[in-house]
């Protein structure tokens, strides 16, 4: 294991996180008036996770060689876990917010993992810089820093498709849209920047400030759920709003590679979306979702009109089933049936590739074809049946992943929902919990349905590690615990 060669290019990737502590203090000069000191401890915690880049850096800088895919697992689970910890810096540092250690790391790793989890209470006193901060964390952990870096890293020496193959998330990790891993990461960058800031304006035209609009853009575009305001989307009561947050949301849950096929033909088509058996079921899902929550609305008469029982059903079900957690009303207030079917949701989350969490569509649309398969082979025990994906026909071991993704994920949502448990969380609080942590969901249901601030240390830490196995999908960070990983 080349350990040098590894601290080295996780210094580098640290220092280049260290820049992105820069734009609030653009923002903190911008409003001054209201900020007090929160610009100077911004640039404070610049200077100091830039040094501690260098310092992990300078020493290897001269230690080169290419990552195998040993390497590239570790890094990809030691960036995460340094960016998040440094990433922690500003919140320790502010003047504005007091935060102890443990709720300063679950508040920096529910940003950077996209989780939208917080532990504050009241969002609507804090500074812009804060705010501005905590929104551009999700943005750049939606589609993934390292798929950033690999854009960067090659330049300077260091391959990335090892990188790139621990990071994505979905069953299938073979294939690329481009040639070069480089081209591929800017690809992909290239389809978020512009689907980012085609929401901002659109929620901008809608009546939002820039800042507000900038700021949900990408906590929406990257799918977790971070809002200025304490009650999130409500705040705006805009239906408007509303019905472009579900928009995007949708848009953001699509695997971004089928976004860069359509946008990369010489004439838009949608006939590449509609080729796609993991958006049919996905959309399929949505609608499911929303028909339920609207018939549950309204046999319990929560709301007076029809229209507003359908639009809360609707707003609610995509945005928790993709894992968002965005909110116009209390949802855990609803009949316990409807909160709890939602919750449960977020376990299927987005498609493959997108910036959604959970299990992701493609596993639930393979187990279940391979039990239909099942079934069929109890009628006909001697008969090959083979499972298709569309057209194509689809090796066992893609199968055999999903059950072992799936028996896997089982495994460590059961052993942190005990340690939950253990901690003292009440049985509805650390199921919703753990769901909400390992699915990147955010809200819970019970002591966690409005924010995690009441929660004790040892409960936080618990969580920090269900959001780091949710954001790298179990095996990445689950295979360095085992002897063959670390066995020349």
């Amino acid at each position: 294991m080349a350990f040098r060669s590894i601290i080295r290019i996780v210094g580098m990737l640290i220092g280049l996180f260290s820049f992105t502590m820069l734009p609030p203090v653009l923002v903190s000069s911008f409003y001054k008036g209201i900020e007090g000191e929160d610009g100077g401890n911004f640039l404070a915690a610049f200077v100091v996770t830039l040094f501690i880049g260098l310092l992990l850096w300078a020493p290897n800088r001269r230690i080169k060689k290419e990552l195998k895919v040993r390497e590239g697992f570790l890094i990809v689970v030691l960036f995460w876990a340094t960016l998040g910890s440094v990433g922690a810096i500003p919140f320790m540092m502010s003047s504005s917010i007091e935060m102890d250690a443990a709720s300063a790391f679950f508040e920096s790793f529910s940003g950077l993992t996209t989780t939208g989890a917080t532990v504050i209470e009241d969002l609507d006193i804090l500074p812009k810089s804060i705010l501005f901060y905590r929104q551009m964390l999700q943005w750049f952990g939606g589609m993934g820093i390292i798929v950033l870096a690999v854009a960067v890293l090659p330049m300077l020496g260091i391959g990335g498709m090892q990188l790139y193959r621990a990071e994505t998330p979905g069953p299938v990790k073979d294939s690329k849209m481009t040639p070069r891993i480089a081209e591929t990461a800017k690809a992909l960058w290239n389809v978020y920047l512009f689907v980012t800031v085609a929401c901002m304006l659109a929620f901008w035209l809608a009546g939002m400030s820039l800042f507000d609009a900038l700021s949900h853009s990408f906590s929406t575009v990257s799918i977790g759920g971070f809002s200025p305001y304490n009650a999130s989307m409500g705040h705006f009561a805009s239906p408007v709003i509303n019905m472009i947050t579900v928009l995007f949301l949708l848009i953001s849950g699509v695997n971004y590679a089928l976004h860069y096929s359509a946008f990369a033909a010489k004439q838009f088509s949608f006939n590449i979306y509609k080729q796609d058996p993991e958006l049919r079921a996905f959309i399929w899902i949505q609608v499911m979702l929303t028909l339920i929550c609207f018939a549950g609305l309204m046999g319990n008469e929560v709301y007076h009109s029809v229209e507003e029982s359908f639009t809360q059903a609707l707003f609610q079900a995509v945005s928790i089933s993709t894992t968002a957690g965005f909110t116009t009303t209390s949802f855990a207030d609803w009949p316990l049936f409807l909160p709890v079917l939602l919750v449960i949701s977020s376990f299927v989350g987005g498609c493959a590739g997108s910036t959604g969490g959970g299990l992701k569509v493609i596993r639930f649309l393979l187990l279940n074809l391979q039990g239909m398969r099942e079934l069929k082979r109890l009628v006909h025990p001697k008969a090959v049946f083979k499972i298709k994906l569309g057209n194509n026909a689809l090796p066992d071991r893609v199968i055999e992943a999903v059950w072992g993704f799936f028996s896997t994920y089982a495994l460590v949502f059961v052993i942190c929902m005990l340690a939950l448990l253990l901690t003292g969380m009440d049985e509805l609080s650390s199921f919703s919990a753990t769901a909400a942590m390992l699915n990147n969901l955010g809200p819970g249901l019970g002591e966690v349905a409005v924010h995690f601030n009441e929660v004790n240390s040892a409960s936080k830490w618990i969580m920090i590690i269900a959001m780091l196995f949710g954001r790298l999908e179990i095996f990445t960070l689950l295979v360095l615990f085992t002897p063959m990983f670390w066995k020349n």
